[in-house]
């Protein structure tokens, strides 16, 4: 029979048993075991190889040595390095000791892995033997918690819906096993039907909170390889959005997303989701304040008794704006133990109290979040930076800044088989970056449908969004009688403030030729503007990703936005001079007017003041946004559509082929996992 030689192991527990093979070996996962930061040399110090050879024998001792008492690590070498050979990662109870080893094959074999522990597994990564020959590859996978006030397409809002509804999916099939855990909204519209396919699972939990207790019980449903988790409680059974409805915010949010973020942190130890549990070497990703106590209570009220020592949480910050700030005097509502009111305790500034006696003194639960959470992620790299600013900042840049080592961004994915030129259902004529053709087609329609003169060669500007002060609607607004007196036509399509409501509509009236404003939302009608419109404009003040832009550029439609957050991550200034003359960038970003023309000339170059960054594709920022701006940037775009058609053509093909896909952010938050377990967690 065959049996194992070892031939290198350094830093490795010992193996109690070592399990005999059959001629036919099954596989099972690879895991560290250890320090974290061996993680980081890729198994290339740290692999434990097993080779076939002559069986070992008998004896009582199993592992290796015949001991099952061994104590330390230990280095045994192989002469014989030419050998084909597996690696060999050690087997857990659930009290989490060692009873054996699992084999990996080596690499170009199939794996079948399989595992029902609560701890983190390995899948593909690098590692070589001594002569530097690439063995077998191992990746770390993760039992990972989505923590959220929304997930699409159960609830949704905004980004923060699409993000939660669409990252775990593409996480999961990296070989992670991934929960989603979100309120059961209903009410009362044909929305409720979208958890229709979620069942109870006859788990009840008792809350301590709000001095009583509260009871809440689970819903769950398995879909493409996630398991939503459906936190059930008569607060989230009302008309309305996840936050509010037509008379503004809940007065008791502080109250419904407490109750989650307490649902969220039993639901790994209690819920045997396809028959085991998550357990407690769980990652958790907290979404926004809504989910920001989650943090907090796994280092107040968990691993003081040893509870998820091993787990980690990290915070991703969609929108800084809204951080769940209520008074000092509610702090006693979260159960929390007295010590860890600084964790949460606010201060007003003097100019935003309310009177003169006004202490301002408040409980911020972002903030909490912020101080314990053992990473930070912003959803693209320049609002990470944005935040740290006193402008970007709102309050916490202070607090962000210091914890500036542990703050990264990722900019977020789109749904590619829902956004796709090519099969999209909502188009009557479909095209791709090798075909163009069909896009000209598109516009025809929506001219058609909207009732705009039918002009295949004028050039149509698009707005998808709010219709609030961060999109810069007045911007757009004070300049749509001067762009009205060039040849084009603008649509806008979207909901918000009453009185920029009302200006659309008195806006189609007075140029009835030209413009044409759909108030509200309907998602055939974005897919139609996305794809008929020869230009998307973003003049947002603020944007932390930003999905409108991509989902333009996706459909070559060339943006032209303000240079902010994701926007100035996502969006390359066109420059035609770059490449021989062929041209370079995705579109046109917001800057003052006279540069905007110098640079599209080729003069650019020498202007630019020192504090401004000039890099290929013209890249560059100002402050602050204007009108006269804006009309430079929308007259540059216009102008190039209109002279020059290759290099157009160019930038549609350009914007078409960008990588914006989830696939391509899961990739980076792994890389985020991997760092959040190198350090010990927060234990305050």
């Amino acid at each position: 029979m065959e049996s194992l030689q070892l031939t290198r192991l350094l830093f490795c527990k010992p193996c109690l048993k070592l399990p005999k093979l059959a001629p036919t070996l099954a596989f099972g996962p690879f895991r560290h075991v250890g320090f974290g930061s061996l993680s980081r040399n890729r198994a290339k110090n740290g692999c434990l190889i097993a080779r076939s050879s002559v069986d070992i024998g008998g004896g009582d001792g199993g592992g290796y040595g015949g001991s099952n008492t061994h104590e330390g690590s230990s280095a045994v070498e192989d002469e014989k390095e030419e050998q084909r050979g597996f690696l060999l990662g050690p087997e857990r109870d659930v009290s989490g000791s060692v009873v054996g080893f699992n084999l990996i094959p080596p690499s170009g074999e199939q794996a079948v892995i399989e595992s029902h522990e609560d701890v983190a597994s390995y899948g593909v990564e690098e590692s070589e033997d001594i002569e530097g020959e690439k063995k077998a590859a191992t990746r770390v996978t993760y039992n990972i918690v989505f923590v959220s006030a929304e997930a699409a397409p159960y609830s949704k809002t905004g980004g923060l819906g699409d993000v939660c509804g669409s990252l775990p999916i593409a996480l999961a099939k990296h070989g992670h096993r991934v929960m989603v855990i979100t309120p059961r909204y209903q009410n009362g519209t044909a929305a409720d039907k979208k958890f229709a396919g979620a069942v109870d699972v006859d788990c009840r939990i008792k809350i301590p909170c709000f001095e009583g207790v509260q009871e809440v019980s689970f819903f769950h449903e398995y879909r493409e390889g996630v398991d939503w988790v459906f936190v059930d409680h008569p607060s989230y059974h009302r008309p309305g959005n996840p936050y509010g409805d037509s008379n503004g915010a809940f007065g008791d949010n502080q109250f419904r997303f407490t109750l989650l973020c307490y649902a969220a942190c039993e639901a790994p130890l209690v819920l045997p989701l396809g028959g085991y549990t998550y357990g407690e070497n769980s990652l958790f990703l907290v979404n926004d304040w809504h989910a920001g106590l989650v943090p907090v209570l796994l280092a107040s009220k968990y691993r003081p008794y040893g509870v998820y020592k091993d787990a980690r949480s990290i915070l991703v910050i969609h929108n800084l704006a809204h951080q769940g700030v209520e008074p000092a005097a509610t702090y006693k509502n979260f159960g929390l133990p007295p010590q860890w009111y600084g964790a949460l305790g606010w201060v007003f500034p003097t100019w935003a109290r309310t009177h003169a006696l006004d202490t301002g003194e408040a409980v911020n639960v972002l903030k909490g979040a912020i101080v314990t959470a053992d990473r930070l992620l912003t959803v693209s790299k320049g609002y990470s930076w944005e935040i740290t600013t006193v402008e970007g900042g709102y309050g916490l840049q202070d607090l962000l800044s210091s914890r500036k080592s542990v703050l990264d961004g990722i900019t977020n994915g789109i749904d590619v088989t829902e956004w796709n030129p090519s099969a999209d259902e909502h188009l009557t004529c479909h095209y791709s970056a090798d075909d163009l053709s069909g896009k000209v087609q598109c516009k025809i329609d929506l001219q058609k449908e909207l009732g705009l003169s039918i002009q295949p060669d004028c050039p149509l500007i698009g707005f998808i969004g709010r219709l609030d002060y961060q999109k810069g609607i007045d911007l757009i607004q004070a300049a749509i009688p001067e762009l009205m007196e060039d040849d084009v036509q603008f649509v806008m399509l979207g909901s918000g403030d009453p009185q920029y409501e009302n200006w659309m509509r008195a806006a189609e009236t007075t140029y009835k030729d030209k413009f044409r404003g759909w108030v509200g939302f309907n998602v055939p009608i974005s897919h139609r503007i996305t794809a008929g419109c020869d230009i998307l404009l973003m003049p947002s003040r603020f944007e932390p990703c930003g999905l409108n832009q991509l989902y333009a550029m996706r459909y070559g439609t060339i943006p032209v936005v303000h240079a902010t957050g994701g926007l100035r991550d996502t969006v390359e200034t066109f420059n035609p001079y770059a490449q021989g003359g062929s041209g370079e960038g995705t579109g046109y970003v917001i800057v003052p007017k006279l540069l905007a023309w110098m640079v599209f000339l080729g003069h650019g170059s020498k202007l630019f003041p020192p504090n401004i960054v000039v890099e290929c594709t013209v890249r560059w920022t100002f402050s602050p946004l204007e009108k006269e701006s804006m009309l430079g940037a929308l007259r540059t775009a216009v102008m190039t559509y209109r002279q020059h058609r290759s290099s157009w053509e160019g930038l549609m093909r350009r914007c078409m082929e960008k990588d914006y896909t989830w696939e391509n952010a899961a990739t980076q938050y792994e890389q985020i996992f991997e760092w959040a377990f190198l350090d010990p967690p927060y234990v305050g």
